[in-house]
This record gives structure tokens, sequence and C-alpha cells, in this order.
């Protein structure tokens, strides 16, 4: 399956080793992720000169070509929303999961639209099971 992956770049980069994990975690269980650059603790020299027209029409494209979008939305990122409202719009499966106890954007929990959902983790392991779950529901939808 290809997954489009979206967490937090200039927003806030704290959260960069659970985005490691989850990326780790969908490679390895065979899926292909173009953005899986995002999770790397070294994503500002990796795109430090690619022009912001460039990263939105290649992210956009991504979005438009992925089978699933699976969004880290603890830490707020105007981009990650921008994403996540692209893939809804089109109709493409959304996994939003968040952090226990962080604030999140009420426009993101309130989505009632019937491909996305909302997800809260406490622990590494119930973020991947979390994660897991969603991904084989989308697949058997896609078969």
């Amino acid at each position: 399956m290809n997954i489009y992956f979206s967490c937090s770049i200039t927003g806030g980069r704290d959260d960069q080793t659970i985005y490691r994990q989850m990326v780790d975690f969908m490679l390895g269980k065979g899926h292909e992720i173009p953005t899986a650059h995002l999770a790397s603790p070294d994503l500002e020299k990796l795109e430090v000169n690619i022009a912001s027209e460039d990263v939105y029409r290649r992210d956009i494209d991504w979005v438009r070509k992925c089978d699933v979008l699976v969004a880290e939305v603890s830490t707020p990122s105007h981009g990650v929303g921008y994403e996540i409202a692209e893939a809804v719009i089109i109709g493409k499966p959304v996994l939003c999961v968040y952090r226990e106890g962080v604030r999140v954007s009420k426009i993101i929990l309130g989505n009632t639209k019937q491909n996305i959902r909302v997800s809260v983790y406490s622990s590494t392991e119930n973020l991947l099971s979390i994660i897991d779950k969603f991904l084989s529901e989308a697949t058997s939808i896609h078969l």
C-alpha cells in the first residue's frame, strides 16, 4: 500500500522519535512511504535546497497518488492540516493520531467525514496497534 505519512516539520520536531517508529513500523509491514524522509532527524538538511513551490507540487501529487494518509498531529502544523484536508476532500482514508494529554485542533477532532479516523494513543505499542488496525482495514477495502 502507498502511504502518505504526514507530521510536523516547521511546527516543531519534538516528536521525531515517534515519527521514526511509525515510519519504520509501516515500512516493516512492506508499505511504500514516499514521505519516509520526514521521520529523519536530518530532515532540514535533506530539504534545505528545495523551493516551496516544488515541495507543494511534489507533496500534493503524493497525497493524490497515495492509498491512505497517516498523520501524527500532536504538534500543530499548518502543512499537516492542509494535507489532511486535501486527502479527506478527495476521499482518501485518513488516520490522525495524537499523544494522550495534548491539545488537538477541534477541526480535526470534530470532523465527521466517514473517511477520517482520529485516535489518541498512550504508548508506542498502542500507537502501532492503532496504525496496524487502520492499515488492515484500509487494505481489505482496497482489495
